[in-house]
This record gives structure tokens, sequence and C-alpha cells, in this order.
């Protein structure tokens, strides 16, 4: 495990330049987090600094020392809640994630507590009403502090005050439940023998054992049994993932995908009550669904303009995503010479593959020989370096500082004007690990003072596999994720925000993915991956031929992939929509958007949604993953298209998008960005034109 250890550190840090330093600290560099029991007074603290500073705004200073007073409360226990997020979700200590877990929950108890102070609002209502004596962003800052106060229901009497405060509190335990299950309870499939499954994949699985009773045998006068060796597919998402697309025997993949999609099991329960719960919050606050609540801040600013943008786009793709099945459909008959098979759900990811590979010639192990992820990593440093003029530099950790012996820390560091930021990188998949690819803030950043500046800190968290020794190969869509992953961390380590409340990807939901979706561009375009995609052992670049290829992959079945999307964003909208007298039953209701709104087939007894994450973290919010992708094809084309590594087209990502966080009004930040087209008006909201993405997936 050390050798393993050690050896990754190193493909990992061979991309980066390093600096010397070494000294004690506690995790992520706070000192107070020296041991596990530190997130206690960390809590401690945050809550301590917090009253005082509620003490002072209670003194009514003037309305620019109450932003700015205001802004550091927020700084106090966003340290807390994102260093308790991150710890929860990656330490290997189960102390650490116990006490995370703690603290957690307390400091949201206290930050219920501070929504609901009068004091606070009062406030702010103050400096809201002297807008004159405030900066721009200063206003902004005034205006949605405010905003966050009646969302918290400070504005409602006492008694409705405390039940919307119960509420809340219920909700984050059935989301934390929710996510719990998902990540401890994935269930798995047990598959003999073992020869079902290709060579290449089984060391990715556990071997199991059964016993067979075979005939009976006169020797030594007993019952001769076989042992046969099987193999267990845990069905986490990525394993689920592996098996639907590699896997030819259609009864393991049928097996696969109907238990990958029908654990955890006590989630259907928890996500009922969760409705329930986020519906009553928001009639408490006046609203006829939590959609409407979630989305009321939003450019959309209500649910009926986001259906409406969702079922209009539904219309427009599906005749051609209905060809596109025809044709997945007589693929499959006639690779499996069966005229009448029908086409399931769990076809979709192995046929579409196959036809990809095989029209196009792509070789998995091919593809991926060109994305060792030392490689991949160069390629993050010559993004900034070409684009903004950075570059990533390795810092040796304090003692203390790291949760594993995996995790890396780099510096952002521009010539002129010193380090930007700060990155942990996490890499590797390890058992009780987040199971996906994330961005988590560990500290925002915001102005000290004219001449200091709290620099952003955040971490990359992947789950790349990894054999001892071996530094890992990606697959192209390892390499989009990382991508993606990469534009939420510029945007937390390139803003230049005053407040910390603005600070990189705290901005309105309609654009939070915009940057991620941008950078996706950037992994497909040959100009961008020939800089960094090498082959290991001979040092070639990926042939251009090869990135036709892929990209014209890619554009096989755009109309599928998108009608997807769209499905997901609706069951979202519906579950957290108006709810009916009776409790809604969210099977029957995801087959039903199921069967209007893709080609596919429901496969009955699924039930997909329970493992669904995003319906916590993005409750009525994953619409904005469409938004964002109008948003990032437009800029894309406008933009970054006829020159994407040019420092021009990094000034303008930097100096137009990033910089301001979510200082700025979104629809100006996007119009000032790339022009006025990129968005509509749509009756009381606004919605993305979608001519860029029409015409990038040939619609």
């Amino acid at each position: 495990m050390l050798y393993r250890a050690a050896a990754i550190r190193r493909g990992a840090a061979a991309a980066f330049s390093t600096v010397s330093e070494n000294t004690e600290t506690g995790l992520y560099g706070f000192e107070v987090l020296r041991t596990a029991k530190g997130f206690r007074r960390f809590v401690d603290d945050a809550i301590q600094r917090s009253d005082e500073l509620v003490a002072h705004i209670a003194r009514l200073p003037s309305s620019p020392e109450i932003v700015r007073a205001m802004d550091e409360i927020s700084n106090a226990v966003c340290s807390v809640i994102d260093s308790a997020e991150l710890c929860r979700n990656t330490h290997p200590d189960r102390e650490f994630v116990e006490e995370a877990d703690k603290a957690s929950m307390r400091i949201y108890e206290h930050l219920q507590g501070l929504n609901t102070n009068t004091t606070l609002y009062n406030a702010t209502l103050k400096a809201e009403s002297e807008s004159a004596l405030l900066t721009e962003e200063a206003q902004r800052a005034a205006t949605m502090l405010r905003t966050d106060f009646e969302k918290g229901g400070i504005h409602l009497p006492k008694d409705k005050l405390e039940y919307v405060n119960q509420l809340n509190l219920e909700i984050a335990q059935l989301g934390r439940k929710f996510n719990e299950n998902v990540m401890n309870k994935p269930g798995f499939v047990d598959v003999y023998p073992a020869s079902r499954i290709p060579r290449n994949l089984q060391l990715n699985f556990k071997s199991v054992y059964r016993f067979r009773t075979g005939s009976v045998q006169k020797q030594n006068n007993l019952m001769n049994t076989a042992k046969q060796k099987g193999l267990r597919i845990v069905t986490d998402s990525g394993n689920v993932s592996s098996a639907l697309r590699w896997i030819p025997d259609e009864e393991v993949r049928k097996q696969v995908y109907i238990v990958g999609n029908s654990e955890p099991r006590e989630n259907i329960g928890v996500l009922n009550e969760l409705i329930c719960a986020r519906d009553e919050l928001a009639k408490a606050m006046g609203c006829k669904s939590y959609a409407d609540f979630a989305i009321r801040p939003n450019m959309a600013a209500s649910s009926d303009v986001v259906m409406s943008f969702l079922e209009d786009l539904s219309n427009i793709v599906r005749h051609k995503a209905d060809e596109e099945y025809k044709i997945i459909h007589n693929f499959k008959r006639r690779a499996c010479n069966e005229k009448s098979a029908d086409l399931e759900p769990w076809d979709a990811d192995y046929f579409i593959g196959m036809m990809k590979s095989s029209i196009h010639n792509l070789d998995a192990s091919v593809i991926a020989k060109y994305f060792p992820l030392s490689q991949c990593l160069k390629g993050l440093n010559v993004l900034v370096e070409s684009l903004f003029g950075a570059t990533f530099h390795q810092i040796p950790m304090r003692d203390g500082e790291s949760w594993h012996p995996d995790v890396i820390k780099l510096s952002l560091h521009h010539p002129d004007e010193g380090d930007l930021g700060f990155m942990y990188l996490d890499l590797y998949s390890r058992k009780g690990k987040y199971p996906g690819c994330a961005h988590f803030a560990v500290q925002g950043g915001r102005r000290l003072s004219d001449l200091n500046y709290q620099l952003p800190i955040i971490a990359l968290i992947c789950n790349f596999s990894s054999s001892s020794g071996i530094t890992p190969r990606l697959s192209h869509g390892d390499v989009e994720t990382l991508f993606h992953e990469f534009g939420h961390a510029l945007h937390s380590l390139l803003s230049r925000t005053e407040y910390q409340h603005f600070s990189g990807t705290r901005v309105a939901l309609d654009v939070a993915e915009t940057p991620s979706n941008l950078f996706e561009c950037y992994a497909w375009d040959y100009r961008v991956l020939k800089t960094f995609a090498r082959d290991e052992t001979t040092g070639d670049a990926i042939p251009e031929n090869l990135v036709k290829a892929l990209n014209a992959s890619r554009n096989m079945f755009p109309a599928t992939e998108l009608q997807r999307q769209i499905f997901y964003s609706i069951m979202d909208l519906t579950l957290f929509g108006e709810q009916a007298s009776e409790p809604m039953d969210t099977i029957s209701t995801v087959a039903d958007l199921k069967r209007k709104h893709t080609s596919w087939k429901y496969a009955e007894g699924t039930h997909w949604h329970t493992r669904f994450t995003h319906l916590i973290n993005y409750g009525a919010g994953y619409y904005t993953y469409l938004y964002a992708r109008c948003f990032a094809s437009t800029i894309w084309q406008e933009v970054c298209q006829e020159d994407p590594l040019s420092r021009n087209a990094g000034s303008a990502i930097r100096d137009k998008f990033l910089r301001y966080g979510g200082s700025k009004d979104p629809s100006s930040l996007l119009k000032d960005f790339a022009g006025d087209a990129i968005i509509r008006n749509y009756g009381s909201g606004i919605i993305p034109d979608i001519g860029s993405l029409c015409k990038e997936i040939g619609l």
C-alpha cells in the first residue's frame, strides 16, 4: 500500500513543479483540526466569532461595515460547513468522519439561528436602504442577504417561523440520510461462472465462490463437490456504468441494471418524506410548490417557465431521438442475429458503445494510452498557462494537513499577481470515499484589506482506479469529467470578489454549471488535446484522425443523451412540483415520465431515482444543467472556438465571467460575456437561447 501511494504521488506530482515547505498544522491547514475532536472546537470558535459579530452589528455601524461583518459571519460558518462536508465524504478515518458529521449538524443548527436573527435582518434592511453609501457589489450583497433571510422565513409570525426551522432541519437530515444510503447500500450481483465477465474487467470485481453438487462418486464414499468461482459486482454507479457498457452477456447486464436501479430501497420512504417536508416548507413560505420556492431566486423565476422550456425542448428533440432509437434497435437485431429482438434499457450503453467503436474504429485501450493521468494533469497546466498565464506548482503539505497519502496540494501561481489560490487533488478510489467526481470548497475568497486577499482553497475529488505502482490511464469520458470538475475549480480559484458570499461557484443556480460545461468543450478539441495527450511509451501526440473519430462518435446519438437530460430535469421538477391530496407514488410517476419523454422502455420494478443524489443537492434545480449546456454552447461558439487556447479567449473567460463569481446579476454577466442573444425573456423569467445547442447536435 505504501509503495502504491508513493508511486501514485510521484506520477501525479510529475505534472507540476514543486515548492518546499513543511511545518505542523491541522486538516486542510486549520490549526484547530489536528485531531478529529478538533471539529468540536472548530464549531465553538465559529459560534463565538459569529456571536461577537452579531453584537457588533447590533450597534448599527455604517452600512459598509454591516455588510462586511455579515460576510465575516458567513466566512466563519462556511469554513466549518465546507470542511466538514469534505471530511465526511473523503476521510478514511471513521473518527474524523463521525466528528465532521456532528460538527455539520451543530453548525447547521447555529446557522438556522443566525438566519432567523431579527437583529441581523434589521441591520441588513438598513444597509440595503442606504445603498447610496455602498459599492455596487455591497449593494448586491445586502439585497442577497435580505433575500436569504426571507427565504428562511424571518418575516413570518413566530410560531410559523419555528415550524419552518423544524422543516429545514428535517430536510437537511433527510438529505443526509438519502446520500448515506446511496453510499453505504449500493447492492450487488453475484455472477457465476466468472467467465461471463470479460477478462479485462474481472480485476475490478471481488471473487466469490459457491459449491456445486456433482455426481455421486464412490471415492471415499463422499459426495464430490466442485468449487465454482464467480464475481461480485457491487452495483454502485461506477460499476453499473462499466458493466452496462462492456459486458456482452445480456442476462448479466439485465441483473446489474435491475439491482443497480432498485437500491437502496430505503430511499423510497426517505424521498417520500423529503417531498412532503419540502412541500410543507414551500406552502409555509407562500409558494404553491417547492419547485417554485427553489426557482424563484433564479433567472428562470418560476417552475412554469422552466417546465415550458423543458417540454418545448423535449418536443424539438423527440423526432431525432426516435430515429436514433430505431438505428440502435436495428443494430442490436443484426448483432444478435434476431429479427424480433427487443431493445431493453440495459442495452443502451452496450450497443451504442459497440456501434461507435465499430463504425469509427475506436478501441478503448488505444484511446486510453494517450491519457495517462500524469499527462492529463499536465493538460490542466496547459489550460491555465495558455489561457491565463498562470501555472500550478505542487506544495509539500505540512504534517497533519492531508487526509490520505494519495492527496497532493497545488498552488495556482501567476507571475505578476502571485498565488491565486490552492487546490487539493484526491484522485483515486478507495473504500468509503465519495463515489463520483466533485469539486469541494474549503475556503472562499474575500477582500481582507486594500493589500490583503483571502485566497480560495478547494479540493478536486475523483475516483480513478489504479493498480499497484502504475499510473492509471483514463478513458476519454474520464478526461471530459476531469475537465468538467476543473471548470468548477477555476471558477473558485479565479474569482476575485469582495465578499466570500459571492466567491467562485456561489452564484445563481442557473449559471453554476456554465464553466464546467464550457471546459468540457476543451476536452473534445484537437488543438487542446494534442498539447498533452501523449502515448507514455513513445511520446507520440494523439493523432488528429483519432480525435476526429471521437468527435464523430460523440455526434452519433446526441438527441438520445439530450433527451435523457430533459427527462431527468422534468422528473426532478415534477417530484417537487405541486402535490395532490394523496401522497405521490414516485415509482409510477417516474415510469410515466420516462415513457412520455424518452424513446426508451421503463424497466418494471426499478426506481433508479432513489439513488439520484441530485434530488438532494439540486432539488428542483437539475434543469440548470440544461441551462448551462445552452450557455456554454453559445460561449464556446461565440468566444472560444476560433482559438480556444488564446490569451484573448482566456481574458474573456476570466475577466468577463469567472472573476465575478456571484457578485453580478447573472443575466447581465452572460450578455456582457457572449452577447445579448445568449438569453431570452420568457413569461416572467429568463431562458437560454437554444440555437447554439441545436447547431451543435444537428437539430
